[in-house]
């Protein structure tokens, strides 16, 4: 048994598992999902409309900066010398405008926008830049992406539902 073990692994290269982000870091990267929970609680449950206005408000702008903050990555990897800096000035920059652009609409098609603008910059960090980016990364920011799109929408869906533009 122990030949065909070796036969095995000479031939098999052996495969690195990714090093894990910090647990502070990922803890904190959690964190920042927590206000847009409190968004959709406040819009769902408070008795007021000005109030829920308000929180509305509140998560588009949430959301924006962490839709911003996506594009910060990338021009930080592009500073490193880790992406190209054609591709990282795009990639840095369209984030920001569109949540500029979404918080300017605001209300729930300005959550709509947040939606579509993590699920783009997702795609486009995963089909794109997949092979550049660190594996425990590109995890971190599925599990975010995914957490942040649900959390919007269905802010956004709660919102019409109490009569929230």
């Amino acid at each position: 048994m122990a030949s065909s073990a070796a036969v095995v692994s000479a031939k098999t290269p052996e495969v690195q598992a990714p090093a894990p982000l910090p647990a502070g870091l990922e803890w904190a990267s959690y964190a920042c999902v927590a206000p847009l929970l409190l968004g959709l609680a406040g819009v769902g449950l408070l008795p007021e409309y000005a109030a829920r206005d308000l929180v509305q408000r509140g998560t588009l702008a949430w959301g924006g900066a962490l839709l911003a903050f996506t594009g910060a990555v990338h021009w930080g990897l592009a500073l490193a010398g880790r992406l190209p800096r054609a591709a990282a000035v795009v990639a840095a920059l369209a984030p920001a405008v569109c949540a500029a652009a979404a918080v300017t609409i605001g209300g729930q098609r300005g959550l709509a926008l947040l939606v579509v603008g993590f699920g783009l910059f997702w795609l486009y960090e995963h089909r794109v830049l997949g092979a550049q980016l660190p594996p425990a990364y590109l995890s971190l920011r599925r599990q975010l992406s995914v957490a942040i799109c649900v959390l919007l929408a269905v802010t956004m869906i709660i919102s019409d539902a109490n009569g929230l533009s």
